[in-house]
Formats: structure tokens, C-alpha cells, sequence
């Protein structure tokens, strides 16, 4: 993706905390020749800069014939939000723009078709969801009869070769206007807005702890 340096993020703990966000990940591949892309729940493992996913497709779904060991692009998707230039210091001498946070992971992707490791993987997805809900729902204990649905999926195993985070926060517009959109998306009052705006104010108090 393009990736100017002033919106460039080499700290991993911005992965961590937008996997934490929203863990529906894009993974694209090629398939027959052409860009394929599937919209999956992915499970996230980092130990210091080792960063892997886990995840699958239900076993109708082609990306997977022919995914094994091929190079393939995972993106994270962050907050994001619009951004008026009403906000700004100089509304007439502004356009509008969209601020918002991603991370690109490449790696090599591996299947999985083992019974055992696949039960392991929904067990995995299932106690962290169903626990977000407060639920005590489990897999396979809560429906027993479900597991013999696994032979309808195949797993991945994705381990980053490189990532790539970027979070467009108006870091090349003055404090004035960079407060200005602050507070307007703040008046907005919707999820992303709200996400934004908080990291915006942290961007712009990190800038001037660094150039006074």
C-alpha cells in the first residue's frame, strides 16, 4: 500500500490493539490468474515481533486449492472515519479526507485439514467470542453433534514475512486544524469518530512531545 513515512507505524502493539478492535480480517490471494479476497474471523498470536493468524474458510470456498505456500496478503482493519474541512483552520484552502488506521501482513499461507487441529481452531474462535458475549457456550461440549461439521471447512496458518501499519491522522496539517477535526469528530459521537479522534489527540501530543 502506499505508505508515506509521516503515517508509518513500527510499533506492534498498533497490530495488537487493532486485531483487538476487529479481528474480521481480508485475506487475498490469486486464484486461476486473478485477486481473490475472503472476509474471515482470524485468531491472533504475537510473541515479541513473531506475528501469526490462524483462521478458516468453509471447504466450498476455492481461495484454498492452491493457497499452499503462496505469498498472501492479510489486512487488519482499523478505525476510520470522515473528515471535513469545515473542521479545519482554513475551511476555503482544504479538501476533504478520510483518517483512518490499517495494517498489511504478508506471509506464506498453510492449510490445515487435520480433524483434531480443526476442532482446536473453532474450539479457539468459539470460547473468544462466546466469552466477549458472556456466554459459556463452547465447542464442541455445548452442541456435540455439530463436530461432524468440520469435514465442510479447511483451516490456514499464516505466519508474517512483513507488516505493514499505517495510520493517517492528519500529521501533516497544523495543531489548529488538527484540533479542529478532533472535536468535530467527537461531535459526531459514532464508534469510528469517536476512535479516531482519540487517536488523533495521541498522534498530535506524541508530535509536539517530540518537537516541543
Amino acid at each position: 500500500m502506499h505508505l508515506p513515512a509521516r503515517f508509518r507505524v513500527d510499533d506492534l502493539s498498533a497490530l495488537d490493539a487493532m486485531v483487538e478492535r476487529d479481528a474480521f480480517a481480508t485475506l487475498v490471494s490469486v486464484v486461476d490468474g486473478a485477486p481473490f479476497a475472503s472476509h474471515l474471523p482470524v485468531l491472533y498470536r504475537r510473541e515479541g515481533d513473531r506475528v501469526r493468524f490462524s483462521g478458516h474458510w468453509a471447504r466450498a470456498n476455492r481461495q484454498w486449492r492452491g493457497i499452499e505456500g503462496q505469498q498472501v496478503l492479510l489486512i487488519v482493519h482499523g478505525a476510520h472515519a470522515y473528515v471535513s474541512p469545515t473542521w479545519y483552520a482554513d475551511p476555503a484552502g482544504s479538501v476533504p479526507t478520510w483518517n483512518y488506521a490499517v495494517a498489511h501482513v504478508r506471509g506464506r499461507a498453510g492449510t490445515v485439514h487435520d480433524p483434531a487441529a480443526l476442532a482446536a481452531l473453532v474450539a479457539a474462535l468459539a470460547a473468544k467470542y462466546e466469552a466477549s458475549l458472556g456466554s459459556a457456550w463452547r465447542f464442541p461440549e455445548a452442541a456435540p453433534g455439530t463436530a461432524r461439521e468440520l469435514a465442510g471447512i479447511v483451516g490456514f496458518e499464516l505466519e508474517a514475512e512483513t507488516i505493514e501499519i499505517k495510520h493517517k491522522l492528519n500529521q501533516h496539517h497544523d495543531r489548529a486544524s488538527v484540533e479542529g477535526a478532533i472535536a468535530g469528530l467527537r461531535e459526531r459521537d459514532d464508534r469510528g469518530s469517536v476512535e479516531v479522534a482519540a487517536m488523533m489527540a495521541s498522534a498530535l501530543a506524541a508530535r509536539e512531545a517530540t518537537h516541543g
